[in-house]
């Protein structure tokens, strides 16, 4: 379906250069990543009470290594798809490396575009020699973003590190999250409909729309894309679960960060007001969840987690990484207290 290797070359042609830094400038911005990223794990576990498996490496990546990390990582989620679609019919060789190119060359042009806009990211897929996961901290993006901010430097690294390590202990100081996530990923590929005219329609009209999402050219969402119920309702899953833990990792980042950052209060609002008017990934991924039209009162889930850890204290929101049955709903993220009273009564 996909031509990997093109799909890397072509990112790599149309991937933007980041801020010009003399060797010593990257030299120093690496390791003061690497260790701002070890002075988050201790406010982390101490706030959320969440340990993070310290074997999960932390690594410092340019773009065209991010693009490289995510590459791999969708190759690997798209190999039942594969599967499903040629067990229902082979295509011809001419026909499936057509296809293939042209899909190498969408993909490697949309991870282009995405790859000037992440901060930071966990990969909870990526596994190397039986440890899972692993921390990516995109640098020239981090420093292109202080710098418009004007933020000090280390202060908005620390920033930066306090939120992505959340994400780490998230995954695995959550013994169950990962595979969680994994099986919510496997049940919305085993509800894909791959007869032909659904792929028709995915490649002619569904990939085109999201496209336009992406850029922001269409107010539908991803959910919108799917008639399938039962994706339908997967969809509405991963919405509340991606919604709580960014959500929660913006309340943790504002709360440890005080100790470690003295200008933690004016990077947030800064930053806030960035995030509302401009194009990052967490506003991309808003669009594609449905969720941008509701940005201005629940912030990344961050709104859920506040409210709740008032209501019934911070021991009654832990009971979120109890078991999956206690992750919020979508609709549970809008409103806190549906959730207080399924889970606490």
């Amino acid at each position: 379906m996909i031509d990997w290797k093109l799909a890397q070359s072509t990112a790599n042609r149309f991937i933007k250069p980041g801020p010009e830094l003399e060797a010593a400038e990257v030299a120093e911005v690496v390791d003061e990543l690497r260790a701002a990223a070890r002075r988050a794990v201790a406010p982390v576990e101490s706030y959320t009470g969440l340990v993070a498996d310290a074997a999960s490496p932390v690594l410092v990546v340019d773009r065209p290594r991010w693009v490289e990390a995510n590459l791999s990582t969708f190759s690997r989620i798209m190999e039942p798809v594969v599967t499903s679609l040629t067990a229902e019919r082979e295509p011809s060789p001419a026909a499936r490396a057509v296809s293939a190119k042209a899909s190498g060359v969408e993909l490697g042009a949309l991870m282009a575009f995405l790859s000037s806009k992440v901060l930071g990211q966990f990969d909870p897929f990526h596994v190397d020699g039986g440890i899972g996961g692993r921390l990516l901290l995109v640098a020239p993006n981090i420093v292109h973003v202080e710098r418009e901010l004007g933020a000090d430097p280390s202060d908005f690294r620390q920033w930066v590190c306090l939120h992505e390590e959340t994400h780490r202990a998230q995954f695995t100081g959550v013994p169950w999250m990962r595979e969680h996530l994994q099986g919510l990923l496997d049940d919305f590929v085993d509800a894909t409909d791959t007869s032909e005219g659904a792929v028709s329609a995915l490649v002619t009209e569904v990939l085109p729309e999201l496209m336009r999402i992406i850029r922001g050219e269409s107010d539908k969402s991803l959910s919108d894309l799917f008639q399938n119920e039962r994706q339908g309702r997967i969809v509405d899953q991963m919405t509340g679960l991606m919604s709580l833990l960014e959500g929660h990792a913006d309340v943790v980042m504002d709360a440890a960060g005080p100790d470690l950052i003295g200008s933690v209060a004016s990077i947030r609002r800064k930053f806030d007001k960035r995030r509302s008017q401009g194009t990052g990934l967490a506003k991309i991924l808003r669009r594609l969840l449905g969720l941008e039209a509701k940005m201005r009162q629940y912030r990344d889930g961050a709104v859920f987690v506040r409210e709740v850890s008032e209501r019934v204290g911070v021991d009654g929101f832990a009971a979120v990484w109890s078991e999956p049955a206690h992750l919020p709903t979508r609709a549970e993220i809008d409103d806190p207290a549906r959730w207080i009273a399924r889970v606490h009564g």
